[in-house]
């Protein structure tokens, strides 16, 4: 799915779904980019979404179904546009560039 797709309205349903700030299900995610304890980027159908808090711990990625689930203090959630992503080597995310 590209960008066209978006203006287009061919765009999976994305949804966040938060619960205390310590749990946090996304809907539409593409892909992830970078993670670590403290952020995790993810590539959504409606752009890159970066999570920042503490102890996060990805507990569940389904990329077909763009399912995911984070668990640990949520300090925040920004997306950006998709042509402002600085993540990943020639646009592949970190899973992409480990099986290769």
């Amino acid at each position: 799915m590209d960008d066209r797709s978006y203006r287009e309205g061919r765009v999976r349903e994305h949804s966040l779904h938060l619960v205390n700030r310590a749990r946090l299900a996304i809907t539409g995610v593409r892909e992830v980019m970078t993670f670590d304890e403290r952020e995790v980027v993810l590539d959504t159908d409606l752009g890159t979404l970066t999570l920042r808090g503490e102890g996060l711990h990805i507990r569940q990625l389904d990329l077909e179904s763009g399912e995911f689930l984070v668990e640990g203090t949520i300090g925040s959630a920004i997306y950006t546009a998709r042509n402002d992503r600085k993540f990943g080597a020639r646009g592949r995310g970190i899973f992409q560039r480990i099986l290769r």
